[in-house]
């Protein structure tokens, strides 16, 4: 269940459903990635994270994923209170999930980060502010579509209430650990980022996901990485395989008989050999790499589903998906999605 908080008690509550944006200084001190085990040992410290972001972004829906890794999720706690949370009896080795927001009383980024910050410096805790943000446009979308007030707007303009909203946060965005950018993001890709950064599992491995996408959509705005294979023969100009996508292997052939295919591949694998070892190393916990093509069905696909497969055979765990395929929901066949472990909240 995730709690719902007042000033004079928290009381568990039935759960609400709302989703985050790249990491700078951080008021916790931790590197972007940095993931910790379950508080259950003298020598772990006890996972905190805090959610704040724009309304509409999804804060809800990003504390019930976290509720469903393994948090206690506490939703508009008032920022008076995040000690008393901290230390109470029954949640004393419980990992804890926070919304703070705008709507909080007495809601302000300087104070926010100054109590993030006290926090961090425990030695028992390690506290990390997730940071939601999402386009103006689809945010205004969002509450026409579900006719609500805007809560920094209750009688002007929702653009009103976004504009004064992102004021109020600009400082707390610039200091998160995890920024997430939910603008294009479906609730489940929001489920497989937020278990990449804060799974309670100790285990150090680096999760990566592999992504193909059309540059006419524009860039994922989670990637890590970002490769432009736009230089190798394009499918499209041949009407037998313009049908097609990367994943048909008349297509998939056509691709891989560029005669600079090849090279390509093996520059980009050696490029990422060493590297995602030292991302591991770092703590970086999840890594996102997007393949990109004009129209994100034929060339990017392939070399996708190629990355991936080769990224399983170098013993990592292994996500995939095709963005601008069709919009559609096929994915590649030669990795399977990861996925985030089932629920676990009450």
């Amino acid at each position: 269940m995730i709690m719902s908080v007042t000033e004079g008690a928290i009381t568990k509550d039935a759960a609400t459903d709302r989703l985050t944006a790249p990491p700078a200084d951080s008021p916790t001190g931790y590197p972007a990635g940095h993931t910790t085990g379950h508080a259950t040992g003298p020598t772990r410290k006890r996972p905190v994270v805090i959610v704040s972001g724009m309304s509409g972004a999804g804060l809800s829906t990003a504390l019930k994923c976290l509720e469903d890794l393994g948090y206690e999720a506490v939703d508009n706690l008032p920022m008076n209170m995040v000690d008393a949370l901290v230390e109470q009896g029954d949640l004393a080795s419980r990992p804890i999930a926070i919304t703070v927001d705008a709507r909080t009383r007495h809601f302000s980024s300087d104070a926010l980060t100054a109590r993030i910050r006290a926090l961090a410096a425990r030695s028992d805790l390690a506290v990390r502010l997730a940071f939601l943000e999402c386009a103006d446009e689809i945010l205004q979308r969002r509450y026409t579509e579900t006719r609500r007030r805007h809560p920094l707007a209750v009688d002007r303009p929702v653009a009103d209430g976004i504009l004064r909203e992102r004021t109020l946060l600009a400082a707390l965005k610039e200091c998160a650990d995890v920024n997430i950018d939910t603008s294009l993001l479906s609730i489940h890709d929001l489920r497989r980022i937020l278990a990449g950064h804060f799974k309670l599992s100790a285990e150090p491995t680096l999760h990566v996901f592999v992504t193909s996408f059309s540059f006419r959509q524009g860039l994922p705005r989670e990637a890590d990485l970002v490769f432009d294979v736009r230089f190798l023969t394009n499918p499209h100009y041949d009407p037998r395989l313009r049908p097609m996508t990367g994943l048909d292997e008349p297509v998939a052939a056509r691709v891989a008989e560029d005669p600079d295919y090849e090279d390509f591949f093996r520059h980009l694998t050696s490029l990422l050999k060493p590297l995602l070892p030292r991302y591991n190393q770092e703590g970086k916990s999840y890594l996102t790499i997007a393949i990109g093509c004009t129209g994100g069905r034929h060339r990017s696909v392939f070399v996708a589903e190629t990355l991936a497969q080769w990224l399983g055979g170098q013993g990592y765990k292994v996500g995939l998906t095709h963005r601008d395929l069709d919009r559609s929901s096929r994915t590649g066949s030669h990795a399977q999605e990861w996925r985030p472990p089932e629920p676990t909240g009450t």
